[in-house]
């Protein structure tokens, strides 16, 4: 999850919003903060991918779907990938359903491998799948992902993986709020993660630790604003929400290159920071 981000899918708030009018009328039942102004998150959006781009990534467009919502400029969510294709999700947010057939449709247009899908009674979300290991896999179980959504996973996996760990989630604001397992866990490096521990097990944070892998605490008052929620470009490069300069300087002395966005409109009134704007699909390790 940190080697260099060579492809990766995404979605503009032009197709997956639409207009104003639309953001309007959809954002309570989202559950989004407060309703983004759409044309400063297209501009920053644009921002964004232009960040992406300067680093050599090629930024792969979800096109419009009416079958979807206002959500699915969170593109992380519908896929997993892997190191032979992508695998279809299943939605634990049921107003997210139609989101992995678009993108199962988006990648059979355009020739990429799909491995798997998760179909019902299993649920399983992208944003609770972190890589701690090209042979382990860690799996948030909570609202959004459930214990049949993660045996199937582990089916499709098979000798791809030596372990999947499940990680049970806490309820923290309930169902209807977005907390995955990389809302509390950001890869920076193969031996350097940034974690939110006051929404961690014990037991992971000791699994972690036993991989020799150091941590590194987002403080509380920039949990809110996403402080944990970092996209790696590279090894011990990354880009993050601007607005958190304690947990930058923090990453900073580690060695860490930090790019920053405003992600106050996109990003931050719909619970989803850089890694939820991008479903990476191919790393050069």
């Amino acid at each position: 999850m940190v080697d260099p981000l060579r492809r990766v899918i995404m979605k503009s708030p032009v197709t997956a919003w639409k207009n104003t009018n639309n953001v309007k009328k959809y954002w309570k039942d989202l559950n989004f903060i407060s309703q983004p102004k759409f044309d400063k998150s297209v501009f920053q959006f644009n921002q964004l991918t232009s960040l992406i781009e300067s680093f050599g990534t090629e930024i792969l467009m979800l096109p419009k779907n009416d079958e979807t919502n206002l959500d699915s400029i969170y593109t992380h969510d519908a896929g997993i990938a892997t190191s032979e294709g992508i695998i279809i999700c299943n939605m634990g947010k049921k107003i997210r359903k139609n989101e992995p057939m678009a993108l199962k449709n988006f990648l059979i247009e355009n020739n990429l491998p799909i491995v798997g899908e998760i179909k019902d009674p299993g649920i399983i979300e992208g944003g609770d799948i972190i890589w701690i290991n090209e042979r382990t896999v860690a799996v948030g179980e909570g609202y959004r992902t459930n214990k049949k959504g993660i045996q199937q996973l582990r089916d499709i996996l098979g000798n791809q993986v030596d372990d999947v760990i499940p990680v049970p989630l806490p309820h923290w604001l309930g169902p209807e709020n977005c907390l995955h397992l990389m809302s509390n866990v950001s890869p920076i490096d193969h031996n350097l993660f940034l974690i939110y521990p006051k929404l961690l097990p014990v037991k992971f944070i000791k699994f972690l630790k036993s991989q020799n892998i150091k941590l590194i605490k987002v403080p509380d008052k920039e949990y809110e604003s996403m402080a944990c929620n970092v996209l790696p470009l590279a090894p011990k490069k990354c880009i993050m929400m601007s607005g958190n300069p304690i947990t930058k300087t923090l990453l900073e002395s580690n060695n860490v290159e930090v790019f920053t966005y405003d992600g106050s409109e996109v990003s931050l009134k719909g619970a989803g920071g850089p890694t939820c704007l991008t479903r990476p699909i191919y790393r050069q390790g």
